[in-house]
């Protein structure tokens, strides 16, 4: 498997970044879900729905090679 994440943006999010999704290399350095984020700089994380694989996850999050990894902004109701 290549050592690269798989990075979704979505909504806002995409917009902000310019964006809608990228092939990062995975580095050790760069491990969890909040350290992508900060690399990424996009602002703060708060309020930030983060998703590895399809399933909702903390920030702190460990990621591994492969992973698809996706950034979702808070969600507004009406």
């Amino acid at each position: 498997m290549d050592a690269v994440l798989k990075v979704l943006l979505f909504a806002s999010l995409r917009e902000r970044a310019g964006w809608a999704d990228r092939s990062l290399p995975f580095t050790p350095s760069v491990s969890t879900a909040r350290e992508v984020w900060n690399q990424l700089d996009l602002g703060p994380l708060e309020g930030i729905s983060i998703a590895v694989n399809q399933e909702l996850v903390g920030a702190d999050q460990p990621l591994q090679a492969g992973d698809e990894l996706a950034f979702l902004p808070p969600f507004t109701g009406g």
